[in-house]
């Protein structure tokens, strides 16, 4: 049975996968009590978050994965969407919205995993 790291990594290549860019791993683990990864994927559009979406349910059914929340966290929803998977949450970002919250720097205590394409 694959660990939630293992389970993390490869929900990143699918990302990769299909086409989503500046794919992110960050261990978060130690720095809260509500999750334990994030994937941080840019997206071209609505379009493109849907279909990702489409391949991340497609990957929970076979991966004892659950959705817990999908949210937009913009009202037009092109911006920002997120997947909670419990120990993994999924951030979807336009380029812009990216830019503007710097997960990355928000979270630099996470420890980032490198994920070969």
């Amino acid at each position: 049975m694959k660990n939630t790291e293992e389970k993390a990594i490869e929900l990143a290549k699918l990302m990769i996968d299909g086409k989503g860019k500046d794919v992110v791993l960050l261990d978060i683990s130690g720095l809260n009590s509500w999750t334990d990864y994030f994937v941080i994927v840019t997206v071209s559009s609505s379009t493109h978050w849907q279909g990702l979406f489409k391949q991340v349910k497609e990957y929970i059914k076979d991966n004892d994965l659950q959705i817990h929340v999908t949210n937009k966290k913009s009202p037009d929803g092109d911006d920002w969407n997120l997947i909670d998977l419990g120990p993994i949450v999924i951030h979807f970002m336009s380029e812009q919205a990216r830019q503007f919250y710097d997960l990355e720097k928000l979270w630099h205590s996470g420890r980032v995993i490198e994920v070969n394409e």
